[in-house]
């Protein structure tokens, strides 16, 4: 049996790997923080200090990482050591340009590098229903998709390295536009006279529904906006999707209502909190 390692243990990362080891896969993570105790430890995964030792220990490894500044960091450390055969699987969102990077890095060094971001939020990731968005050799794809298969309802398999990163900015400026539209048509009917309750309930209802519409529905409602996906991050993969190429209208005005939100203090909540900024 392979043995699995995790890098990046946050509320992405700490569910995901928790259910590789409810399956009964042998899991160990790099502790990048020794101070902090992860919840992996109980379960029965093994914290390695050493970036070395981790990587000589572990066949293939799992990378939940938030931004492209820290991903690329991460992957110069790791080539300073023997990764000949190792087999990397990145989940965070990155851009396609540095998943290419990547991909020709890890390559030249004996190894495999596979971008898999997820689409899905923290309720998805812990109970096993993601989908991977997939790009990398197609051989390597199909060895490592029982361990996705754990993780996730679905996944993808789109080509070259850097077509999953492609696709994940993609749903995720989908998801952008969707909660921005949910947001102003909540706050256009509510300064219209018809209440929240009663527009989401509509909005449930109607062919406009969707599974995101209700998910936001009790935040909207409450007015409480806990980080499902934080909005910092969605603003990142908008500016992301900008860099990439897309610089339609639609995306300015997107990147414009997020980027405000953050400025008034909202990074930190939930992607919805940017009804707050709108209103």
């Amino acid at each position: 049996m392979k043995t699995l390692g995790w890098i990046g243990l946050g509320n992405m990362g700490t569910p995901m790997a928790t259910n590789l080891l409810k399956a009964g896969y042998t899991v160990s993570f790099y502790r990048r923080d020794i101070a902090k105790v992860s919840p992996l430890s109980a379960l029965g995964a093994v914290a390695i200090d050493s970036l070395q030792d981790f990587i000589h220990q572990t066949d293939i490894v799992f990378f939940t990482l938030p931004d492209d500044k820290v991903v690329e960091q991460m992957f110069e450390n790791i080539v300073q050591t023997d990764v000949t055969g190792k087999i990397f699987v990145n989940s965070s969102t990155i851009s396609p340009t540095l998943a290419e990077k990547l991909s020709v890095l890890i390559k030249t060094k004996g190894a495999h590098y596979i971008d898999a971001p997820v689409s899905g939020s923290v309720k998805p990731a812990i109970d096993g229903t993601l989908l991977f968005l997939v790009g990398g050799d197609k051989v390597i794809y199909e060895a490592i998709i029982p361990y996705l298969e754990v993780m996730g309802k679905s996944h993808y398999y789109l080509g070259d390295s850097g077509s999953g990163s492609k696709a994940k900015l993609a749903i995720n400026y989908y998801m952008a536009v969707v909660v921005q539209g949910l947001a102003e048509t909540v706050l256009f009917a509510e300064e219209n006279g018809v209440n929240r309750e009663m527009m989401t309930a509509i909005i449930n209802d109607s062919a406009c529904g969707s599974g995101m519409s209700k998910i936001k529905t009790p935040s909207i409602l409450n007015e409480e906006y806990p980080a499902a996906f934080p909005l910092k991050f969605m603003l990142k993969d908008i500016r992301l999707a900008q860099d990439a190429g897309w610089n339609t209208s639609l995306v300015k005005s997107t990147e414009e209502a997020y980027a405000k939100a953050s400025e008034d203090g909202l990074a930190e909540n939930d992607l919805m909190a940017v009804i707050k900024a709108i209103k």
